[in-house]
């Protein structure tokens, strides 16, 4: 029957999809860590930041630009004895969120750095006008003003992400690559690889729906 095929394909979705929300989420939380603060600080220290130093600037906009630019895989691959270091395992959804977040901080920073600098140079007139610092100025006025686009932004990267986790899948990474790859892809299961798909252009429909709500209702407050 039908059903006999069709349930226990239901019952083996469960797990992957639970484990790449997982990597997605965790990953997503430590690439802001990581890539909200160096583009605050790519923001600043660019030619028209709070405190320009073209030099700088240079070395770590170029050294962003080398990290987005190389493929996943080879990465991942690259950050295994780092991976082990940390987690002492390079396989599974937890060792993956290692190089998932180092590959998303260049993403991050780059979005933060070009968030702020949309923000009107109006506002950081006003703000320097009162005697705000600079740090006061990043705090209570570049970041609430640059919130819309920086939310916007993380549904992007969290999209990424989801694919990232998928190819991560290919080598041991667990989630829904994972259950597309081994037991689809390798037992000929097509139903399977079909599922894993849907449930992951799910996922994705989700973030994107979310964040432009989120995004949309920060503008309102404004």
């Amino acid at each position: 029957m039908w059903s006999d095929k069709f349930l226990p394909l239901l019952q083996m979705l469960p797990l992957p999809t639970a484990e790449t929300v997982y990597m997605t989420l965790v990953s997503t939380v430590l690439a802001c860590v990581l890539g909200v603060p160096l583009g605050t600080f790519l923001y600043s220290a660019s030619p028209a930041g709070l405190v320009p130093q073209r030099v700088l600037y240079n070395v770590l906009s170029r050294a962003v630009n080398l990290f987005r630019s190389m493929p996943f895989i080879i990465l991942m691959i690259l950050l295994i004895p780092l991976t082990r270091l940390i987690i002492h395992t390079s396989i599974g959804p937890t060792a993956v969120i290692i190089p998932l977040s180092i590959a998303a901080a260049p993403f991050v920073a780059r979005l933060a750095e070009s968030a702020l600098a949309e923000v009107d140079p109006g506002v950081l007139t006003a703000a320097r006008a009162m005697g705000s610092t600079n740090f006061q100025i990043i705090r209570k006025v570049l970041i609430p003003e640059a919130l819309p686009a920086l939310v916007s932004g993380l549904a992007l990267t969290m999209i990424n992400l989801i694919g990232y986790s998928a190819m991560a899948g290919a080598i041991g990474g667990g989630g829904l690559g994972s259950l597309a790859i081994n037991y689809g892809y390798y037992r000929f299961r097509m139903d399977v690889t079909v599922a894993s798909v849907v449930v992951i252009l799910l996922l994705v429909e989700l973030i994107q729906l979310g964040g432009t709500i989120l995004s949309r209702r920060l503008l309102s407050r404004r």
